[in-house]
């Protein structure tokens, strides 16, 4: 077995790719100036990272997602949007877009993909929606393979109280 190989933290990447870090957070902040609702935006970026298997992203996004207020069933039932009955058409139209846009060499993007999102989203909505995924697929290929380590809050936990037997 061989020992695990020491990676590349997040700020070690944010020292040596400055302009990198500027150019994405440029983006960050265009996409966050953009009309689509903070709350779809952060279910996008979590979605793209549990796809992606992007520890650091999802993390991330878990914790601004609960700082923006998407209710917990909506976070607890992301990875199963189809079935969950709980996403409203416009959310269910951003999910497909964006799993669609994050599988990309897998998928051929066709009319119908294409309206569904569009029905949904007018021109300028739809370009945000789509720099968006592709500014969390480009963080995802980034953090997951240095196994960037993930920003988990540390809550302390309630107290249990012992109670007695009778």
């Amino acid at each position: 077995m061989s020992e695990a190989i020491k990676r590349m933290t997040a700020l070690e990447f944010r020292k040596l790719t400055p302009a990198a870090g500027e150019a994405l957070a440029a983006l960050s902040q265009a996409v966050t100036a953009s009309t689509l609702e903070p709350e779809l935006v952060e279910l996008v970026k979590l979605r793209a990272s549990q796809i992606n298997g992007c520890a650091f992203c999802t993390q991330l996004h878990l914790n601004e997602a609960r700082h923006k207020g998407v209710a917990a069933p909506k976070l607890d039932l992301l990875a199963v949007w189809r079935e969950a009955g709980i996403f409203s058409e416009r959310e269910r139209a951003a999910m497909a877009w964006t799993e669609k846009l994050t599988r990309l060499s897998e998928n051929h993007i066709s009319d119908e993909d294409y309206a569904a999102v569009a029905a949904q989203f007018p021109p300028a909505e739809l370009a945000w929606l789509s720099a968006a995924i592709a500014l969390i697929n480009t963080w995802n290929r980034i953090a997951a393979p240095f196994q960037f380590a993930p920003p988990i809050l540390r809550h302390p936990l309630p107290e249990v109280k012992e109670t007695a037997n009778a």
